[in-house]
């Protein structure tokens, strides 16, 4: 039966700490394991720090801002962080991010970012999340021995449901996409447009015991969950532009 197990022990995350290592010596990992790990901690460990204090506004990010009302300074450092701006209202600023994303504030947020008391510090996504969930699987099979998948989370709104939910910004070891078409269901119909978002659907079960707030869960181990076969990445997840029906 599969499993969802919360990993304790982890201190708070600082930059240049191996988070493959903490995981690896903070549960007992099998073979076939699948680690989920909040983009938070990713963020911390590679630096991805910035003060507020430390951006300088520009015109753009000054009017978006008037629109928007919020911070200049955070609205300067979307705009840096993103290919296109597409919806901007008041409270809402809605990107395509440099790395493809379509998300509010290019994913750079200011929760659960402890402060140092020298200017407010916000959290950018990692630079590339992927080659981030690459590098924690290797550590942390080079550390144990074991054959691990890995995926980053991170939590995301959705343009036409209320609420956010966890998916995959990073993968490593699996498969992305689940392709079911030419199954048959119980009825013996053939399956012809089936593409299940696997990983999005692992990391958002896995965002259930995370949380947002103080739960103080930054992993999450999946364990016995039969998955499809293969490996893939989480740019496989991202709808390209000429199928973009909505935007």
């Amino acid at each position: 039966m599969p499993s969802l197990i919360a990993i304790d022990g982890l201190p708070l995350i600082e930059p240049g700490m191996c988070l493959g290592d903490l995981l690896a010596d903070a549960f007992d990992w099998q073979d076939g394991d699948i680690v989920v790990i909040a983009q938070k901690i990713v963020s911390k460990a590679e630096g991805r720090w910035v003060r507020l204090d430390d951006v300088d506004p520009s015109p753009r990010a000054a009017e978006l801002a008037r629109i928007t009302d919020k911070d200049p300074r955070m609205v300067e450092l979307v705009l840096r962080e993103s290919r296109e701006v597409l919806r901007a209202r008041p409270g809402v600023l809605i990107v395509e991010d440099v790395r493809g994303f379509i998300c509010a504030n290019a994913g750079i947020d200011r929760s659960n970012v402890q402060q140092d008391g020298a200017g407010e510090r916000v959290l950018l996504l990692p630079e590339n999340p992927d080659r981030s969930a690459d590098e924690i699987r290797r550590q942390i099979e080079a550390r144990t021995g074991r054959h691990v998948a890995v995926i980053v989370n991170d939590s995301h709104g959705r343009a036409f449901r209320e609420g956010t939910v966890g998916v995959a910004i990073g993968v490593s070891g699996l498969p992305a996409l689940w392709d079911r078409r030419g199954e048959l269901d119980l009825t013996g119909y053939t399956l012809h447009a089936t593409v299940i978002g696997w990983a999005d659907e692992v990391a958002a079960a896995a965002s259930l015991l995370m949380g947002p707030a103080a739960e103080g869960v930054p992993a999450v181990a999946v364990r016995g969950l039969a998955r499809p076969p293969g490996e893939g990445k989480a740019r496989d997840l991202l709808r390209p532009r000429e199928r973009d029906l909505f935007r």
